[in-house]
Order: C-alpha cells, then sequence, then structure tokens
C-alpha cells in the first residue's frame, strides 16, 4: 500500500466516523424555567426564605414575584437578592398592579426592581377598563412607563387575563394593547387564560415576534373538577407547538410556570408541574 492510499483511507475512515456527529440535530437552546410564586403565595407568606430555598432545591431558576414585593423596603428587597443570589436562581420579572404604573407609583417599582435585579415590571392586572378607549388608555400608561424604564435598562410589561382574548366592540384588547404599544413592551402570555377564552396561542406569538418574552405556562382543560387546576401539560394547551413558536418567532427568554391551586398541596403542585415540563420541553 502506497503511503498516500493509507492517508486517503485514514481520511476517508475519520470522516465517516464524524459524519453521523455532523448530521445530528443540534442541540435546543437552553431557556431558564420559572416559577410565578402566586403559585405558592400562602408558603411564601408564611416563610419567604424557606419557600424560594424550596423552589431552588427542586431545579427552577427563575422566580417571578408578585403584588406583594411592593410594600418592601428597600433593605428588604437587598436581603431577597442576597438570598436568590446565594441559591443561585434570579428574578427576571415582577407582576404589579395598575398603580404602580402611575408617575407616583412607577419610581418605588424601579428601585425595587433594580435591587431584584430584574427586567421586565409587568402590568399583572389593568383593573376595570371600559371599551376600547379603555384599552388604548391602558396602552399609552404602558408606553409612558417604557419610555421611563429604558434609560434604567428595564423594560414593560403586560400580562393578560381572559377578558382580554374575548370581544369588546368587535375587537380583542389584548389586540389594542399590541397595537398601541411600543415594541419593546413585552406581552407576556397567560398560556391558560389565552385556551380558556377559546384563542390560539400558537397564532398570537406568531402575530406578534419578538414580543412574547415570557410565557406564564399555565393549563386549563373544560370541566367543574378541572379549569385551572389541571397540572401543567395535563390540560387542553398544545405545549410542544407553543414551546416551537414561542423559541422561533416569540423571543422568549424564560418560562414561567403557574398554578392557581391543584389536587396537591402547594410545593408538590409546583415539582410535579416541574416534572412535567421536563417531559414536555426536556
Amino acid at each position: 500500500m502506497k503511503a498516500n492510499d493509507s492517508l486517503s483511507r485514514r481520511s476517508f475512515l475519520a470522516f465517516t466516523a464524524a459524519a453521523p456527529l455532523a448530521l445530528a440535530a443540534p442541540e435546543a437552546k437552553h431557556i431558564p424555567v420559572g416559577i410565578e410564586l402566586y403559585s405558592v403565595r400562602t408558603e411564601l407568606t408564611q416563610d419567604l426564605p424557606g419557600t424560594v430555598t424550596a423552589i431552588a432545591k427542586m431545579g427552577y431558576e427563575v422566580v417571578e414575584f408578585y403584588g406583594p414585593y411592593y410594600a418592601w423596603t428597600p433593605g428588604r428587597a437587598k436581603e431577597v437578592r442576597k438570598l436568590l443570589d446565594d441559591l443561585g436562581i434570579q428574578c427576571r420579572s415582577t407582576h404589579n398592579d395598575a398603580k404602580n404604573f402611575t408617575s407616583e407609583g412607577l419610581p418605588k417599582a424601579m428601585e425595587l426592581n433594580q435591587i431584584l435585579g430584574t427586567k421586565f415590571i409587568v402590568m399583572a392586572s389593568a383593573g376595570r377598563v371600559d371599551g376600547l378607549d379603555g384599552w388604548r388608555k391602558v396602552g399609552d400608561t404602558l408606553t409612558q412607563a417604557a419610555e421611563q424604564l429604558r434609560p434604567a435598562g428595564m423594560r414593560a410589561g403586560y400580562h393578560n387575563h381572559k377578558p382580554e382574548f374575548l370581544q369588546v366592540e368587535g375587537k380583542r384588547p389584548i389586540e389594542v394593547i399590541a397595537a398601541s404599544t411600543p415594541k419593546d413592551v413585552m406581552l407576556q402570555l397567560d398560556v391558560g387564560t389565552c385556551v380558556d377564552a377559546g384563542a390560539d396561542p400558537v397564532a398570537w406569538i406568531q402575530a406578534n415576534p419578538g414580543r412574547i418574552n415570557t410565557l406564564h405556562c399555565k393549563d386549563w382543560a373544560p370541566g367543574a373538577d378541572k379549569g385551572y387546576r389541571v397540572l401543567f401539560g395535563e390540560g387542553d394547551a398544545p405545549w410542544k407547538k407553543i414551546f416551537a413558536a414561542a423559541e422561533s418567532t416569540g423571543g422568549v427568554e424564560y418560562y414561567l410556570i403557574e398554578q392557581e391551586g391543584s389536587r396537591f398541596p402547594p410545593l408538590e403542585t409546583a415539582e410535579r408541574c416541574l416534572a412535567n415540563w421536563k417531559k414536555l420541553r426536556g
């Protein structure tokens, strides 16, 4: 055998050995999974450090604090931030009442969120809104907040409930919110309420590219004993299609499990939801 024949044979063998690796599908991008702490609200109220520690030990990477956090002092926020850092988890967003977006309320929200290290200050509910003009005013409020948040490297967000996906004067309020706010206002999709309203979460994600930066992974199924009490992954939401749309079009940065109650205790529910998450998303 000639030397060049030997080298050619070696090259061929090396190529054929490497070929399966080259043709293998790329691994899915790691997107952190977190939990909206409303899911364990009773435990959180009784023992915040213990509850957040338990959540971190389960494997959640992100937490989202809700309404009562706004009553914290900056000192308390620093204590919570240290806890998060020690546990190796993050708070990337908070849920806020509409009053936190007023000129009087937003500065405190910004201060607390900057301490926590969050990126998104989310309006969790607009409160009572009358007609499409009322929803446009909500959009104006979010727009004004976004202008104040940008210099601080933060963004405003809006979290939908079922009514936003139901027709009002021939139009869905969520469409008004999307159209009347700048593109950097995040549209936090609550999947369960969207499905409950009979809307298509995949179509909504695809209609708003780059704006679905986080989703509340809450499921829903018809039935008096089901509704939002079904565990994540056990309801009617088409999760595989939702993940694909969120990651190819929506611009998702992290997911948040949310549970409004179930047939199990809250912390066990959180653990079971995470196990279902790993089966569905990996």
